[in-house]
């Protein structure tokens, strides 16, 4: 693996680097982790890489490792940038043969997000998106009991994602996160909308199979002077039928990252938080059964997500390092020329497609106070 970003000042990077090695399949060999070439230089020394590994951009990097052996040359890049830097090198490393792991959003807009599909599919190349929620063994589960009909028809889902980091004016208080993720030449056209609720979209897509087709949004920047939004409300309708409530937001006080998913169904309904990621409540009229990783006999994409026995703790780390996994398995069936399990799955361009087009879609709805549906088209 080589990095674009994730400096040693940077959060995200640091996850990614993590959960990457988490199971022995990747190895970090080389990165551009900054813009500023002496702490792309600090970075790779504190990660104990090569000097002449460490590049000071992601084009010096792509061209001098295309130029090594194969077997010694990185085989995928991990992008893990503020937004509108996902698409320059994302492009680059497809167009040049190296496949690309790349943090959500997929691109600053939905035009880029299009285009750089279009780029994945026409190079062959293995593209992953790091929807990291989608990784833990409950959402498995989940997915699996509604994909066989343990729900029966899906009529409401509802998911929420509230916080609270952002309730006061962080972005003048010197705070690197706040800063890019409130300019919109950095984070694109949303804000609350395109950092987290792409992910509350994602889940809801994602364990119910269900793809949204109109939406009603509701966009507030309730912090005085910020230039986009902080919080969040969407009435959504599914194909097929059903109907959901999206709301997210990084103005409630006292949250932390409270992600949770309620799914309903003609038989049944399921209740996950990710803050309690390994338990799943299966409901019905008649009481409630509680899942758990490895306790029972449960589907084989769950089994295929958990590493512990029964009782032991596991979250955040595990679920991304679930993705990286899958991911690096699906490089090596690239290679070998054969498909990959299904069971290990992860999101791809057409996930990152549908999130770009679903901020796209949210604030449209919410300008038009004229429509109260609007058409989810991408």
């Amino acid at each position: 693996m080589g990095m674009v970003g994730g400096g040693l000042d940077a959060f995200i990077g640091a996850v990614h680097r993590r959960a990457a090695s988490f199971d022995g399949e990747i190895e970090l060999v080389c990165g551009c982790f900054s813009s500023s070439p002496d702490k792309s230089k600090a970075t790779g020394h504190a990660l104990y890489l090569p000097e002449d590994r460490v590049y000071a951009s992601y084009e010096e990097m792509i061209e001098r490792e295309k130029a090594l052996p194969e077997g010694e040359r990185m085989d995928f890049l991990s992008i893990v940038t503020p937004n509108h830097m996902h698409f320059p090198p994302a492009k680059m490393a497809l167009e040049n043969g190296f496949h690309v792991m790349c943090d959500k959003p997929m691109t600053l807009n939905l035009e880029e997000a299009k285009e750089l599909a279009k780029i994945v599919e026409a190079s062959g190349l293995v593209f992953g998106l790091t929807h990291n929620y989608t990784g833990y063994p409950m959402v498995k589960e989940a997915r699996d009991m509604v994909k066989n009909g343990k729900l029966g028809k899906i009529r409401k889902v509802v998911v929420e994602y509230p916080q609270g980091w952002l309730s006061k004016d962080e972005e003048h208080n010197d705070y690197k996160q706040a800063i890019w993720r409130t300019d919109p030449a950095r984070s694109g056209a949303a804000g609350c909308m395109g950092d987290i609720g792409t992910h509350a979209e994602n889940l809801a897509e994602y364990v119910t199979g269900l793809q949204i087709s109109e939406l009603c949004a509701d966009l507030t920047a309730f912090v005085p002077g910020r230039q986009l939004d902080d919080d969040g409300n969407v009435l959504l309708r599914f194909e097929g039928g059903a109907k959901g409530v999206l709301h997210a937001s990084q103005i409630a006080n006292g949250e932390e990252n409270s992600l949770k998913i309620y799914v309903w169904g003609e038989l049944g309904g399921l209740e996950w938080h990710q803050m309690e990621p390994n338990t799943l409540k299966y409901k019905t009229q008649e009481g409630q059964r509680i899942i758990r990783p490895n306790v029972g006999s449960l589907s084989a994409s769950a089994s295929a997500h958990w590493r512990l026995p029964a009782g032991h703790p596991e979250g955040f780390f595990e679920a991304f390092a679930n993705l990286y996994r899958n991911f690096a398995y699906a490089i090596k069936a690239h290679i070998e020329g054969r498909e990959l399990d299904p069971i290990y799955d992860f999101p791809k361009a057409a996930d990152g497609v549908r999130g770009l087009a679903f901020i796209d879609t949210v604030i449209a709805s919410s300008k038009d106070d004229s429509t109260k549906w609007t058409k989810f088209v991408q």
